[in-house]
């Protein structure tokens, strides 16, 4: 059963529509819980919180509890996200949506992406034996693109905007092209991305962070990790939340810019979350709001310092991660965050994918 978060209509099976009549995302009406505590077995990767997922592990590589590592450069713990099997922690999500495709009997799957996403569900598909086809900007990285064609996806190159490959993708949807496993609207992506909070609270003895920083463009982290959290404490294995912070990129900062006013700048460098119109924006201010959170944008030059930095650390990460590291950073000198507060970055996606 799914529901509309916006205006509450209900829908019987899952997988027969992509979003609401009204346009609203939907999301699972019930959020599986276990009923007993804590049971964790670290050698069966994220699937240990199985009791918290709307599938099996139909479909699996091994994904999951990546490395929670201490960094004294920057005061925080990073959560090591780009050693996933596809260099990001996008398998979260494909695991779990290509795990209820397969469950369902799909035959293709769609998604517009980056790059990240595209190469997790067209690798998962492949794992599934299910046909896939990737909607991408005409620009993606080479390598990004050799990533999603080794797996032997269709692969669909749009000119244009971030937007307008999605509008593309969108369209072949709703023509009958497949069933849409978007990291940005599949419900079953998130309940993937939670995950990575079920990891966090595990591995720390669960001990929940005072703060989380996240990169965001659709949310698929940033709400992940809120309805995680939540998920734990409404289960009773923890008993508080963490402040969400959001950091995005300068001229593609929509929750940012309605928080603190447009930025004149523009960062490219941050490709994997330029995103100007989250399909759940919404729910992403109402996180933020209830864990007295936070999003800012940050300019190119900055990131690229960081990204430097990062390397220079041992921290071999894509672009677009640095763009939390340097929220962080940026977090501190404003007095969000405290020199004494516990805080978790997750490095988000591999420098080997450029």
């Amino acid at each position: 059963m799914l529901v509309c978060s916006v205006c509450g209509d209900r829908y019987d099976r899952y997988g027969a529509a992509w979003r609401c009549d009204c346009g609203g995302p939907l999301d699972f009406a019930d959020q599986p819980l276990p009923d007993s505590g804590p049971d964790i077995d670290a050698t069966r990767g994220l699937w240990t919180f199985g009791s918290f997922l709307p599938t099996g592990p139909a479909v699996s590589l091994g994904e999951g509890f990546t490395p929670l590592t201490e960094s004294t450069e920057w005061n925080c713990a990073f959560k090591l996200e780009y050693v996933f099997p596809t260099g990001s922690f996008k398998d979260r999500g494909a695991t779990t949506t290509l795990s209820l495709a397969a469950e369902r009997g799909v035959d293709r799957v769609v998604e517009d992406s980056s790059g990240n996403a595209g190469a997790a569900i067209a690798t998962y598909a492949a794992r599934a034996g299910i046909d896939a086809s990737i909607y991408v900007p005409a620009s993606v990285k080479a390598s990004k693109l050799r990533a999603i064609e080794r797996a032997g996806a269709e692969v669909v190159r749009v000119e244009g905007s971030r937007g307008d490959v999605t509008d593309a993708c969108v369209e072949a949807v709703e023509s009958g092209a497949g069933w849409y496993a978007s990291h940005a609207w599949n419900p079953a992506f998130f309940a993937g991305t939670a995950t990575f909070a079920y990891e966090v609270a595990a591995q720390r003895g669960w001990e929940v962070p005072d703060v989380i920083v996240t990169p965001l463009g659709h949310g698929t982290l940033f709400l992940g990790a809120y309805r995680g959290f939540r998920a734990l404490q409404r289960a009773g294995w923890t008993d508080s939340m963490p402040r969400l912070l959001g950091a995005q990129a300068a001229g593609y900062a929509p929750i940012a810019d309605e928080l603190h006013g447009p930025s004149d700048e523009e960062n490219g460098l941050a490709d994997g979350i330029q995103i100007r119109d989250p399909a759940r924006e919404t729910q992403i201010h109402e996180a933020i709001e209830a864990t007295d959170g936070d999003a800012i944008a940050l300019s190119k030059s900055r990131v690229s310092e960081t990204l430097d930095s990062l390397h220079a650390a041992g921290f071999y990460t894509e672009p677009t991660c640095a763009v939390a590291p340097t929220a962080l950073e940026e977090y501190r000198a404003r007095g969000v965050v405290s020199p004494d507060d516990d805080v978790v970055v997750p490095l988000t996606g591999s420098g080997l994918k450029g």
